[in-house]
C-alpha cells in the first residue's frame, strides 16, 4: 500500500525514513538537515564512519532520536536538463533504498521524501512519477510505503500521478 502524506518526515513512526542525502553523508539543508537535527549528533557520527554514498546508491544507519528505527540515506542526481542520465540515476536511488531495506530484514514500513526535487532541482512532476513507479513496483514487499511531501501542492501532484498510474 502506498500512502501520500503532507507531513514532516522526521515525525513519522515507520521502520525507516529515507534521507535525500549528499554524497558525503554529512548533513546539509532541506530534508537532509532536518533529519540530522531531529536524529541528533549520533547520526552524523555514524555517517562519518561511511566513506560516502555515490549518486544512485544507499546506506543504512540507525535512527537515534527519530521515531523511525533506521534512516536509509540515498543520493539522487542533480538536475542538468534531463540529458545526463538523471532519470536512470533517480530510479536507481529508489531501487537502492528498496535493496537496503530488504537486506536489513526487519523493515516493513518506509517513508520517502521527494528525492532530488529541492536544491538538486529535479522537476517535481517527473521526479514524482519515477518515485511512484518504484514504490508501486515494491508495494507487495512491504506493509506500508509512504510518500511524505512537505507542501500541499507536491502532495496533490503525487496523488494525481498515483491515480493516473493506477488507472487501467
Amino acid at each position: 500500500m502506498i500512502e501520500i502524506l503532507q507531513a514532516d518526515i522526521t515525525t513519522l513512526a515507520v521502520d525507516a525514513i529515507v534521507n535525500a542525502a549528499n554524497e558525503a553523508l554529512r548533513g546539509g539543508g532541506g530534508v537532509d538537515g532536518a533529519i540530522h537535527r531531529a536524529a541528533g549528533p549520533e547520526l552524523l557520527a555514524e555517517c562519518r564512519r561511511h566513506p560516502g554514498c555515490p549518486t544512485g546508491t544507499a546506506v543504512l544507519t540507525r535512527g537515534y532520536r527519530l521515531p523511525a528505527r533506521f534512516v536509509i540515506h540515498t543520493v539522487g542526481p542533480i538536475w542538468r536538463g534531463g540529458a545526463s542520465g538523471e532519470a536512470e540515476l533517480l530510479a536507481r536511488a529508489y531501487e537502492s533504498v528498496f535493496e537496503v531495506a530488504r537486506a536489513e530484514g526487519t523493515i516493513r514500513s518506509l517513508a520517502f521524501p521527494a528525492i532530488s526535487t529541492g536544491v538538486y532541482g529535479y522537476p517535481k512532476a517527473a521526479a514524482g512519477e519515477i518515485a511512484l513507479r518504484a514504490m508501486r513496483a515494491h508495494a507487495d514487499e512491504f506493509d506500508r510505503i509512504v510518500a511524505c511531501l512537505f507542501d500541499a501542492e507536491s502532495a496533490q501532484a503525487y496523488r494525481d500521478t498515483l491515480g493516473r498510474l493506477s488507472s487501467p
